[in-house]
């Protein structure tokens, strides 16, 4: 019995997306740190961003069984049968129960903005995903996410402007990327988001344009910054995601080009959230 329930929880955690997962809730706790959040709000903000995220990879994937089945996903737990869509749903629902319900001591504000961010993320699940306004839940949901720190904090603030556009075009970057290794597959099953219509090379152009304007952003954006001298260290990741975007541009050139472009464009969207943690103390600026 004990076995079989492990076995359960495996499948469980392997439908829920486990590594975009662990990248979201480590964005969070290192946000809360950098924000200089309370202890005890920063961890509850972290676990309400974990729950809220495994909510958001196993709806997508119980909505999805049908269509892995059909292009045999073998990576896919659902899937492949070793746990069923019943179970999976009742999974996600509690999962959702316990982000809100960890948001809820944090403040009406915080509880309403994640609320916010998850209902647009299963927005994509539901059904966006397929249409021209696929990229809007990103938007959506990475835009708000940074301001969750200082919503968690006494009195609750929204982050500045600078910080939501930082946000959305990271969310931009990662949804144009994301679907960059799986354009056939999502093709044979009839999902035609937006970077579908694109196209897989004005896509990744997209991408690479969506991380240089977060990184601008980023570093001309905090206000103790524009009263002083940018640091250099700012303006040296910036650097950096302009030569990962011009790479990623040119790697479209070659064959079988997909995959690579989406190493790249993650790569600056990770030196992007790390522009991001480094100027927490002035998100609210």
């Amino acid at each position: 019995m004990r076995s079989t329930s492990m076995s359960a929880l495996g499948a469980l955690w392997k439908s829920s997306h486990p590594g975009p997962t662990l990248v979201v809730t480590a964005l969070a706790g290192l946000l809360a740190l950098s924000a200089e959040l309370e202890l005890w709000r920063g961890a509850l903000l972290t676990a309400a961003v974990f729950f809220g995220q495994l909510s958001v990879g196993l709806s997508n994937d119980a909505l999805d069984a049908e269509r892995d089945r059909a292009v045999q996903r073998s990576d896919k737990p659902i899937a492949r049968g070793d746990i069923s869509v019943r179970a999976a749903w009742a999974a996600t629902w509690a999962c959702l129960g316990a982000a809100l319900l960890l948001s809820a001591p944090l403040g009406a504000g915080l509880l309403t903005a994640h609320a916010a961010a998850l209902a647009s993320a299963w927005a994509y699940n539901a059904g966006l995903k397929a249409t021209a306004l696929s990229v809007l839940p990103y938007m959506v949901t990475f835009g708000i996410f940074p301001s969750l720190p200082v919503l968690a904090d006494e009195p609750a603030q929204w982050a500045g402007v600078w910080v939501w556009c930082t946000g959305a075009a990271l969310g931009i970057a990662l949804h144009f990327t994301n679907v960059l290794p799986d354009l056939e597959d999502d093709a044979r099953t009839g999902i035609r988001g937006l970077p579908h219509r694109l196209g897989g090379q004005i896509s990744a152009l997209g991408a690479s344009a969506a991380v240089v304007v977060g990184a601008a952003a980023a570093t001309l954006g905090p206000a103790q910054w524009r009263a002083a001298e940018v640091p250099a260290v700012s303006w040296l990741l910036f650097g950096a995601v302009v030569v990962l975007a011009a790479f990623t541009v040119a790697a479209g050139r070659g064959a079988r080009s997909g995959r690579l472009q989406f190493r790249l464009v993650m790569l600056a969207a990770l030196i992007l959230a790390v522009q991001l943690v480094l100027s927490g103390g002035s998100l609210t600026a």
